[in-house]
């Protein structure tokens, strides 16, 4: 019997990553540990919408975060206000404003909307959004960051640190739960192919079912500063995607995980010795 790869990607993204695997011929089981809940509106954020026009920048963090911006827009601005710059960590995002908000993005600069699957390079992170020229000199900007509760907070310290008066705006929540006792069973003898991750959050919390089987079976991540988490938590079978995108992943999956393509991998593979 075939192993599986296991997921861990909620809502349509983790739908989206589970099709391109399965059309490459992968076994694919989602874990479903962690669900995405939009936060309820308060006078602080309400305030924020109907002020939306005060800022210069809106930096969207993740799919989940333009979906739930997207929303409160279109409910609180008919014709949405000139003069903004709309920007976002990686290319799904500035889809979901694009197609709903109509706004062009600007992404980091190795990142392409139309970028295919052989051409995709370089990690979408707030590391390399913040290599872009007009993030650089953002003296006395009013930014809004659009995320989720928790997170990273290099954007808005950096952004800060830059001159801007940044104003951090949590939509959503991360509510995890268990795994369910199959896939407990599955951790504990690393019955799968490989282990698919783009979350710290969701790495810390899948760590604690993982015994050492498991650590030792293939994991990809979508970044360097996750394969470096991942080492802290005892993996050591590391390989690094170009990206959090399912053709990046999938990309990953399929030439680091097949004997026959583990020399050609677009991303890196790291034992722990390497690190």
């Amino acid at each position: 019997m075939t192993q599986p790869v296991l997921i861990c990607r909620p809502g349509a993204r983790g739908d989206a990553l589970a099709s391109l695997l399965r059309s490459g011929g992968a076994e694919v089981e989602a874990l479903d540990v962690m669900a995405l809940e939009a936060l309820p509106e308060d006078s602080a954020t309400r305030s924020v919408w109907l002020n939306i026009d005060q800022y210069d920048k809106i930096v969207v963090i993740s799919p989940f975060a333009a979906e739930c911006l997207s929303e409160a827009l279109d409910r609180y601005w008919p014709q949405l206000p000139v003069g903004i710059d709309y920007y976002s960590v990686g290319s799904a995002t500035a889809s979901i404003l694009f197609d709903q908000l109509g706004v062009r993005v600007r992404i980091p600069p190795a990142a392409s909307l139309k970028a295919s699957a052989e051409s995709e390079r370089g990690e979408n992170t707030s590391e390399a959004l913040l290599t872009l020229a007009s993030l650089k000199n953002v003296s006395h900007q009013r930014i809004l960051l659009v995320a989720g509760e928790g997170g990273r907070t290099l954007l808005a310290d950096t952004l800060a640190e830059r001159g801007a008066m940044v104003t951090r705006l949590a939509v959503y929540r991360r509510v995890f739960s268990p795994p369910s006792a199959a896939m407990q069973a599955r951790l504990r003898a690393g019955d799968y192919r490989a282990l698919i991750v783009t979350s710290g959050e969701l790495l810390e919390h899948l760590a604690k079912w993982c015994d050492q089987a498991a650590l030792n079976q293939p994991l990809i991540v979508s970044s360097h500063r996750l394969a470096t988490l991942a080492g802290t938590l005892g993996f050591s079978d590391l390989k690094v995607a170009s990206g959090a995108t399912p053709a990046a992943l999938a990309a990953t999956l399929e030439r680091s995980c097949n004997p026959k393509g583990a020399d050609v991998d677009q991303g890196t593979s790291l034992r722990a010795s390497d690190r």
